[in-house]
C-alpha cells in the first residue's frame, strides 16, 4: 500500500472543496460504470471518504450502446438508494444522464421530450472523442431554444479540441458550460488531455469539475488529484459544484 493510499483509506473524509460530484457512473448495471449494487456501495463509500456531500449519477444515454431511459435510470437509482449501506449515511443519490450528441438526442429535443437535468435546466452532453458532430452547433442551439443549458462533459478529452484550442474557446464563449474531469489534471487519460485542461483552467474556461468515476480505481485517483499542482491553481469561486 502506498503512502497516499494508506491515508485515503481512513474513515475521516479528505479535505475537499468540491461538495457535489455531478458526473459519475455510480448506478449499478446500466452502462459501462458500476456492474452491480455491491460495487456501487463500495464506490459510494469512497465518495464519502473523499468528502463529497452530494452525488448526481449520470449514466450514458447512447442509443446503440446504452439505450437508457428516465425509467431505467430511476429504477437503478431507487435500487441503490434502498441499499442499507447508502441509507445509513443519510445522503440520497440523485440521477440525471450523460447524453451522447447523436441523432437520437437531436430527435428528443425536436420532439420536446423532457431531458434529465443535473440541476435546474442544466443537461450534461458528450460527443465522440475523435470528431465533432456535424450537427453540433445546431443541437446546442436547439437545446438552448428548448430552455436547456448544455454542459459539455470533459472537453479536454476530445481530440478534435486538443487539436483546435480556438474551437474550445468558441464553444465556451457561445454560452455552453464546460465540465473538466478531475483525473485529467494528473494526466490520467493522456498528456494532451492534461495540457488542454491546464489551458482551460488558465483561461477560466470551466464551470464544473467532475470525477467521471466508472469504478473504484478512478476514485482512488481523486485524492492524488487533490494533491496536484494543477488542482491548486483552480479558482473555486467560479466552480459551480464547489
Amino acid at each position: 500500500m502506498s503512502f497516499l493510499s494508506f491515508f485515503t483509506s481512513k474513515r475521516t473524509p479528505i479535505e475537499n472543496p468540491l461538495k457535489w460530484d455531478m458526473h459519475n457512473h455510480l448506478l449499478p448495471g446500466i452502462d459501462d460504470g458500476s456492474p452491480d449494487v455491491s460495487n456501487s456501495e463500495l464506490m459510494f463509500d469512497k465518495f464519502m471518504h473523499l468528502g463529497y456531500q452530494q452525488i448526481t449519477a449520470t449514466p450514458h444515454i447512447m442509443r446503440d450502446f446504452y439505450p437508457n431511459t428516465p425509467e431505467t435510470i430511476s429504477e437503478a437509482k431507487n435500487l441503490l438508494n434502498s441499499s442499507e449501506k447508502v441509507r445509513e449515511k443519510g445522503i440520497e443519490i440523485n440521477a440525471a444522464a450523460e447524453y451522447y450528441m447523436d441523432e437520437y438526442l437531436l430527435e428528443m429535443v425536436k420532439n420536446k421530450e423532457n431531458l434529465l437535468t443535473v440541476r435546474d435546466n442544466m443537461v450534461l452532453v458528450e460527443t465522440s472523442f475523435m470528431n465533432k458532430p456535424v450537427f453540433f452547433e445546431q443541437l446546442l442551439f436547439d437545446m438552448k431554444t428548448a430552455g436547456y443549458q448544455p454542459i459539455l462533459a470533459h472537453p479536454e478529452r476530445y481530440i478534435y479540441l486538443q487539436e483546435n484550442y480556438e474551437l474550445a474557446e468558441q464553444i465556451m464563449q457561445s454560452g455552453v458550460k464546460l465540465q473538466i474531469n478531475l483525473m485529467s489534471l494528473i494526466g490520467y487519460y493522456s498528456p494532451n488531455a492534461k495540457k488542454l485542461a491546464q489551458w482551460l483552467i488558465k483561461n477560466n474556461y470551466y464551470h464544473f469539475l467532475g470525477t467521471d468515476a466508472h469504478n473504484l480505481k478512478h476514485l482512488d485517483k481523486i485524492s492524488e488529484v487533490f494533491a496536484s499542482k494543477l488542482f491548486s491553481e483552480i479558482d473555486f469561486s467560479r466552480v459551480e459544484n464547489a
